[in-house]
């Protein structure tokens, strides 16, 4: 066996299992009150975070300020990501992955429980040796529905029969 070619192998292997650790740890600290002081340690200095419908966050500071936003609108979150598939470019200094995501939320207007899923498509980099988000994208299809009523009354968007 090429030894060349186990050395790739194996720092492919460990590229991919860095970045699971790293969107695990963002879903931590999303689920950590939406921790303004930590978010930044994992995006690139540029980072870029947006949402449809929820906004576009462009370097550290305006990161920071968005998640001061989410904990003044959520008392509770938690989010879960399934399924990642993520490739590493031949360079082994960027990557992408596309995540599902599945979670709960509370909202302070009206006490307000609600559950959401969408996908995430993300760009890595790697700064000094250790993998940073450098464009996470929050897109669909989306669903957001009440706790109380859940999802099968009102399809989420892009399914079979919303419209």
């Amino acid at each position: 066996m090429d030894e060349g070619g186990l050395e790739r192998r194996i720092a492919r292997l460990e590229d991919l299992e860095a970045i699971k650790q790293l969107k695990a740890r963002y879903c931590e600290i999303c689920d950590d009150d939406h921790n303004p002081d930590r978010i930044t340690t994992i995006f690139s200095e540029d980072g870029v975070w947006e949402g449809r419908g929820i906004g576009r966050a462009r370097g550290h500071a305006e990161i920071r300020n968005l998640f001061e936003g989410f904990q003044k609108l959520m008392s509770y979150s938690q989010h879960m990501v399934m399924n990642p598939i993520i490739d590493v470019d031949a360079d082994g200094e960027h990557a992408h992955g596309t995540w599902y995501f599945f979670g709960m939320f509370t909202f302070y207007e009206g006490n307000q429980a609600r559950w959401q899923a969408a996908r995430y498509h993300e760009d890595y980099v790697k700064v000094s040796g250790e993998w940073k988000i450098e464009h996470l994208r929050v897109k669909g299809p989306a669903m957001v529905a009440d706790y109380e009523k859940g999802w099968a009354k009102r399809p989420p968007e892009g399914a079979p029969g919303s419209g």
